[in-house]
């Protein structure tokens, strides 16, 4: 255990005892590595000399490293070196899971295929992220926005002829999500045969798990799905609204909070047409009943109509950015935001993984592993002594 993983004793660490070797960069594989760390595993990530170029992106990147490094150590390896190669090999020899989402074929070359490292360690869980499943996309170069663009996910959600990714990387994330998923269950199995085996997720077909929704309402209704800026709701009120000051979204998804909200509201004339209690009929009679409602909550600010609407039990959320969420009362509260001491030394509260054990969140104070930090100690876990770690860095095989 060091100082970059979950020591927190109140915190769950159900994957405690896991030792994973990450080779990975960019999101969606450090963002595997980043859960099962999350979960108590030891993570030690294998970057190359000079460190993973993900740390120095700027823009949109900037956050990249820091969101999905934390709790990990790192060792930097030479991989065309024969010693420092020969030191991923035996690091994966005590490994139970290996994660990589290198360009396909880049593992291979390096000897450091499940076929390969499998032949001396049978248990060992060898985890893919990459562009596409096996199939003949599967050579292709594909990334985050790439996978949004061809799997229908841009065009649902920019408006008619105008597709626009998602405002984060989803893709990334959740196909790393559905890789732990492939991680436990093949280490469930472990438990039963005593073997590991290769496992592997992709942005392309997670991409088609979230549009799958609109693949089965096209074969229900026979009628292709329209871009969610243009689409019919299938409530009348489901929208956002301006208010005096900020916007806020208010959905109305059942017919007993259409009574609630009349009632809440004092809207009479609109509960005494009987029609309108039935939600298919408020949708098509969307076009009179939007600017009675438009009307309505332009005469409130947002705090008024947030302190009206909370405790009813009628969706409503604030117009919020992500730097508003620093400072959300909720997540400061239940423990939803975590320390961590940055690569500039100073400090910043970011997401724990999003669930609750046992009455408990994951997620403690930590920081970010500098380049090759535990460099000296996990090579001395493999068993050399300091003469052999100074010849290896003097050689550039480690740093």
């Amino acid at each position: 255990m060091t100082d970059t993983q979950n020591t927190d004793t109140g915190a769950p660490q159900p994957l405690a005892g896991l030792k994973v070797v990450e080779f990975t960069h960019m999101v969606m594989g450090p963002a595997v590595g980043a859960i099962l760390a999350s979960l108590g595993a030891e993570v030690i990530r294998v970057e190359p000399i000079g460190g993973d170029r993900t740390r120095r992106l700027i823009g949109s990147g900037a956050g990249y490293f820091p969101m999905y490094n934390r709790h990990k150590q790192s060792i930097c390896l030479n991989l065309k070196d024969e010693d420092g190669l020969q030191i991923a090999k035996k690091l994966v020899d005590q490994a139970d899971i290996l994660v990589e989402n290198y360009r396909p074929g880049a593992m291979d070359r390096l000897g450091l295929d499940y076929e390969t490292l499998s032949a001396t360690n049978a248990r060992l869980i060898y985890a893919s992220e990459k562009g596409f499943l096996p199939g003949p996309y599967e050579n292709r170069t594909a990334l985050d926005e790439v996978a949004q663009m061809m799997g229908g996910l841009a065009y649902m959600t920019g408006p008619p002829g105008q597709p626009l990714r998602a405002g984060s990387s989803v893709i990334d994330v959740t196909g790393g999500m559905f890789g732990v998923i492939a991680i436990m269950a093949a280490v469930e199995e472990r438990h039963r045969t005593g073997r590991g085996q290769k496992v592997q997720s992709s942005l392309f077909e997670t991409t088609i798990y979230l549009i799958g929704q609109h693949m089965a309402q096209m074969a229900v209704t026979g009628q292709a799905a329209a871009p969610m800026p243009a689409r019919i709701s299938a409530w009348a009120i489901y929208d956002v609204f301006q208010t005096k000051d900020d916007p806020v979204f208010i959905g109305v998804v059942t017919d007993a909070l259409w009574e609630k909200f009349c009632k809440l509201f004092e809207l009479d004339d609109l509960w005494a047409d009987e029609t309108l209690r039935a939600n298919n009929v408020r949708v098509q009679s969307r076009d009179r009943i939007m600017p009675v409602i438009r009307d309505l909550i332009s005469s409130y600010t947002r705090d008024e109509l947030i302190e009206k609407l909370e405790g009813t039990g009628l969706p409503f959320a604030p117009i919020s950015r992500p730097e508003d969420m620093f400072d959300d009362p909720h997540l400061l509260a239940s423990g939803g935001l975590e320390q961590v001491e940055m690569l500039n030394k100073q400090t910043a509260m970011l997401p724990v993984l999003p669930i609750e054990m046992d009455g408990k969140r994951p997620g403690s104070p930590s920081k970010m592993p500098e380049i090759g930090a535990h460099s000296d100690a996990v090579l001395t876990s493999l068993g050399f002594d300091q003469s052999e770690i100074n010849k290896l860095k003097a050689d550039g095989a480690v740093a």
